[in-house]
């Protein structure tokens, strides 16, 4: 399967392009840690049927400490028992922030998520599912395939 577009041959996608690897090395600098970010990642990509970020955020989750086990729990994480409260929170907010059309996030997902993450924490994770929600779609939008993720690749996008 290839892509039916590439985004980095339009002048206008590849500077948006740019500007996203840009604002997500931002959340590298915030508290939250490594690899709930990739867990946050995955599941949104699972969600939106995006394979080249479920692709990117397997690799990255696994270079960054995550174990097979957990990763593959993912997809069933609320009938797991292989993660924290916080991770279930961020978790339910990934699925909820993603799902906005079905009820958007619950009272109950918002208080979980306030009682294990501090403000900067909470911003972050909102980003975190805004940017990557972007990020899949427009990876699906152009069907952009898994399986040829390598380490590093973009990091000709940085300033």
């Amino acid at each position: 399967m290839e892509a039916r577009f590439n985004l980095f041959d339009s002048p206008t996608a590849a500077k948006i392009a740019q500007r996203f690897y840009n604002v997500s090395s931002v959340l590298d600098r915030s508290t939250l840690p490594k690899t709930l970010r990739e867990l946050v990642e995955l599941r949104v990509g699972q969600i939106n049927g995006c394979g080249f970020c479920v692709d990117v955020h397997t690799k990255e989750a696994a270079a960054a400490g995550e174990t097979a086990l957990r990763l593959h729990l993912v997809a069933a994480w609320r009938h797991s028992t292989v993660f924290t409260e916080a991770e279930r929170a961020a978790l339910a907010l990934a699925e909820e922030g993603t799902r906005l059309g079905d009820h958007g996030v619950s009272d109950g997902t918002w208080a979980e998520v306030r009682k294990h993450f501090d403000d900067d924490q909470v911003g972050a994770l909102v980003c975190l599912v805004s940017l990557i929600n972007a990020a899949t779609r427009m990876n699906v939008i152009v069907r952009n395939p898994g399986g040829s993720y390598e380490r590093g690749m973009f990091a000709a996008l940085s300033n």
